[in-house]
């Protein structure tokens, strides 16, 4: 029965069911090949205003488990599967994703032909789109809407996402409250940051303080870091130029590890430049080459801007790249103790190849 649509800016229509909740969210429309982690892809503040395209067949079949949510409620603009499971069986879950999605008023519609779908977005790239769900909603009047949508290249999404005040996290991995506790201080800048970067930052014995996007260098100082962290998040690195001027002044002050959203403003903070890419890198299978250990690292990333080869300042030194495209995947700052990956180390949902660079970073601060 058809009972949502999915609205595209080309005109196409797809009609599906609807579940989750009621409603019409307009965003861009992403796809992610992940097979497993939906509720971590949910609440990753990467997805921002994006519309996440699930490419495994079924979705839901473990339900929802309050700690494996990486932020504090789904971030994504709407959820596309092929088919919602069921049954939603796993002795951690408190319930299905359809309630999950309903309470945290989130549009889904499934019976989508997703494989097409995704073929559509890698051919011609990702693409505004609205989800909409419920009765008597006026389709013509939401396309006239969606063309009057803001896009992606110029946003700046960190603001949104950000916490609005300094706080210090606790948790581990295990999930054991270790506030105040390290051997080393970590200032964690969070431009929509995972909270399993912060666990796996905790599991390196670090002490944290997460403090805002707009943070300024004397209220970092005054914090006396041993070592500064910038987050992943969502949105166009260029956009967040405010913080480049910081952020050269603490690269220049202390140890300095970027991933993602974080490793792009590192780049630009340098003299790089960033470019859109045409549909992104999402998803927990993506190929890397780690130029110093000499091996290929299977990664999990979320993101679809990317530092640009052209004119690279001298001093930026690539460590990584993915082996799909070639993009630039990691880079060393000469002259500086910092380094920075486009892609996701703490990957949830995803492979552990890369979280040696958790331990690089405790390293390199506690070799000054």
């Amino acid at each position: 029965m058809t009972t949502a649509t999915l609205l595209l800016a080309d005109g196409r229509r797809l009609h599906g069911e609807g579940f989750g909740a009621q409603g019409v969210s307009f965003g861009e429309v992403v796809f992610n090949t992940a097979m497993w982690g939906y509720q971590e892809i949910l609440t990753d503040p990467s997805y921002r205003r994006q519309i996440v395209t699930l490419t495994s067949a079924e979705i839901g079949n473990y339900g929802c488990v309050p700690r494996d949510d990486e932020s504090g409620y789904p971030q994504v603009s709407g959820l596309v599967i092929r088919a919602l499971s069921p049954l939603a069986s796993n002795f951690r879950a408190d319930e299905d994703l359809d309630h999950y999605l309903r309470r945290h008023g989130i549009v889904g519609i499934r019976g989508i032909d997703t494989r097409a779908l995704t073929r559509s977005l890698r051919d011609h790239g990702a693409i505004p789109g609205a989800v909409c769900y419920g009765d008597d909603l006026d389709l013509d009047a939401i396309a006239e809407e969606l063309t009057q949508q803001p896009l992606m290249a110029g946003s700046d999404l960190a603001s949104e996402v950000t916490t609005q005040e300094v706080y210090e996290w606790g948790a581990n991995s295990a999930g054991d409250d270790l506030t105040g506790q390290g051997s080393y201080h970590v200032v964690a800048y969070d431009f929509g940051v995972k909270r399993n970067i912060l666990r796996l930052l905790k599991d390196h014995d670090a002490r944290v303080t997460v403090v805002p996007a707009s943070t300024g260098v004397d209220v970092v100082k005054g914090l006396q870091p041993d070592g500064v962290f910038l987050s992943n998040g969502p949105g166009d690195p260029a956009a967040v130029d405010y913080v480049l001027p910081v952020i050269r002044d603490l690269m220049a002050s202390y140890p300095t590890f970027g991933i993602c959203l974080g490793h792009q403003l590192m780049a630009l903070s340098q003299g790089a430049s960033t470019f859109k890419m045409k549909f992104g890198h999402r998803g927990g299978n993506h190929p890397v080459q780690h130029f110093a250990a000499n091996r290929v690292e299977i990664t999990s990333q979320n993101h679809g801007f990317a530092v640009s080869d052209d004119a690279l300042p001298e001093h930026l030194k690539v460590t990584h790249r993915h082996l799909n495209d070639e993009t630039i995947a990691g880079l060393s700052y000469e002259g500086f103790r910092a380094f920075s990956v486009q892609f996701h180390p703490e990957a949830a949902p995803g492979p552990h190849d890369s979280r040696s660079l958790f331990r690089q970073f405790h390293q390199q601060i506690l070799s000054e």
